[in-house]
C-alpha cells in the first residue's frame, strides 16, 4: 500500500503486521488448505514477490510447509505457538522499553571485534 511523500519524509508510517506475521495467521487460519504464492498475496493484500520472501524465511524457520507450487502452515502446531510467544514478549519488552535505537547501539558498540567474531591466530589486544 503507498504512503505519500509527506508520512514517508516524516517517518509516520502506518503500523501493522508484518508480512511473515500476515501469512502465518492466514495460513494457520486456513490449516486445512494449501495455497499457491500469488493465492496468499491476493488474501492479504501483498505483493507476491514480498510474500515469496517471507514463505522462503518462515521454511527456513520450519513454520510452513512447501510442495510444488503450494504452501501450507506447519503441522508442529507447538513450533508456530513458540514462535507467536517470542514474538509478543519480544513486542511487550519493545513497547516496555521503546526498543533498541540502532543509532544509541551503534555509538555504545566498541570499536574492535568480540573475540568470537576474530580471525584465529589473530593477536588480542
Amino acid at each position: 500500500m503507498p504512503v505519500s511523500i509527506d508520512e514517508f519524509e516524516s517517518g509516520d508510517l502506518p503500523q501493522g503486521p508484518s508480512v511473515p506475521e500476515q501469512v502465518v495467521v492466514y495460513l494457520h487460519t486456513h490449516r486445512d488448505q494449501a495455497f499457491t504464492r500469488s493465492e496468499i498475496a491476493s488474501a492479504i493484500g501483498e505483493s507476491p514477490n514480498t510474500v515469496g520472501t517471507a514463505l522462503s524465511r518462515l521454511k527456513r524457520r520450519e513454520l510452513v510447509r512447501h510442495k510444488g507450487e503450494y504452501w501450507a502452515i506447519t503441522n508442529d502446531r507447538d513450533r508456530v505457538e513458540s514462535a507467536y510467544d517470542l514474538h509478543i514478549v519480544s513486542e511487550r519488552l519493545d513497547g516496555d522499553d521503546g526498543g533498541i535505537d540502532a543509532n544509541e547501539w551503534d555509538t555504545a558498540a566498541p570499536d574492535t571485534p568480540h573475540p568470537s567474531e576474530r580471525n584465529a591466530g589473530e593477536d588480542e589486544t
